[in-house]
């Protein structure tokens, strides 16, 4: 059966786009449903095409899409999957997205700048998603952008639970690779009961064009460091945080991110990195070329079907991870 049908009354239907299918088939394998069958394709103009092969007439609807490269493209095919459910009659529509896309330009830094994280809301809203359900936002104001429920899933318990399994927590030290990172690393302190340290980045002055120097606050030698982050886009920042702690005398660096975006010179960068290991949810597709034995890959599909059932049977998502506080 596609939905799951409780009291003869409601249906759930789990719907998925083309961007990232394995998650999509993890979490309807854990909720025990299948995958509703769609068809997708693209025109030679470039335009999308949706359809589903079966009714969501009254169904409530759980639509998966991840924003991964290319972003405009899976973007608007989530848009036009959302405008599909509506006009469906779907009694009410979920939107996951494990990783939201534009999430780092949620503010303004100079005048004349959009605010694309809050565009992306409205434009969920004007499809007619009735709620959200996403993976460790890049900044928690995000969630006021969009008019309605959403559901922060955080991805530290499956992360920090793998690392605490592995290294010797006596030897552990967390480490924020800059300033805005502070809170995530503190709370997987409390989590590992692990001290803190932060890299910190500041121009070199007497340095022509300012090339910028990473200073460690904390003692991190002879230590085991875990550099904590949301994302890992290209790679360079999270590198030279594990360069700045390898000469400051830490004996181990992991690196412990969400979303491994990797996109540009990220595979090579991770290659030739000194970094032990690094470890990554699959909140996003794993780019092919990038086979290492020190890469590891961890699910979110059953956090996040444990969240949809809670949404379905009118639960609470928060109680999912006050058992981790």
């Amino acid at each position: 059966m596609t939905g799951i049908k409780t009291t003869g009354e409601k249906k759930l239907m789990l719907f998925s786009g083309r961007a990232h299918p394995d998650l999509a088939e993890e979490v309807a394998d854990q909720l025990g449903v299948d995958l509703v069958p769609t068809k997708s394709f693209d025109f030679a103009n470039g335009e999308i095409y949706v359809r589903y092969q079966e009714s969501a007439r009254g169904a409530d609807c759980f639509l998966i899409q991840s924003h991964t490269a290319p972003i405009n493209k899976w973007i608007m095919e989530q848009l036009i999957m959302i405008d599909a459910l509506k006009r469906a009659s779907a009694r009410s529509i979920t939107v996951i997205v494990p990783f939201y896309g534009y999430a780092r330009q949620d503010k303004k830094h100079r005048g004349r700048e959009p605010i694309s994280a809050r565009l992306i809301a409205d434009l969920l809203t004007a499809a007619g998603a009735d709620r959200i359900l996403t993976v460790d936002l890049h900044t928690d104001q995000i969630q006021g952008y969009f008019d309605g429920p959403v559901d922060h899933l955080f991805a530290l318990p499956v992360l920090a639970d793998y690392v605490g399994a592995k290294v010797d927590r006596e030897k552990l030290t967390v480490v924020s690779p800059d300033a805005g990172r502070v809170r995530v690393a503190d709370r997987w302190c409390d989590r590992l009961g692990a001290p803190l340290a932060i890299v910190h980045k500041r121009r070199d002055k007497d340095v022509a064009n300012q090339v910028t120097v990473h200073e460690v606050v904390g003692d991190v030698r002879g230590r085991v460091c875990v550099l904590v982050d949301d994302m890992i886009d290209t790679g360079g920042t999270i590198c030279a945080a594990a360069d700045a702690l390898y000469g400051n005398g830490a004996e181990d660096v992991i690196v412990a991110a969400t979303h491994g975006v990797l996109s540009g010179p990220a595979p090579d960068r991770l290659k030739n990195s000194k970094v032990s290991e690094f470890i990554l949810t699959n909140t996003l597709p794993t780019p092919g070329e990038l086979e290492l034995d020190k890469l590891t890959v961890l699910s979110m599909a059953p956090t996040i079907a444990r969240a949809v059932r809670e949404v379905f049977q009118d639960g609470s998502v928060t109680s999912l991870f006050e058992e981790d506080a």
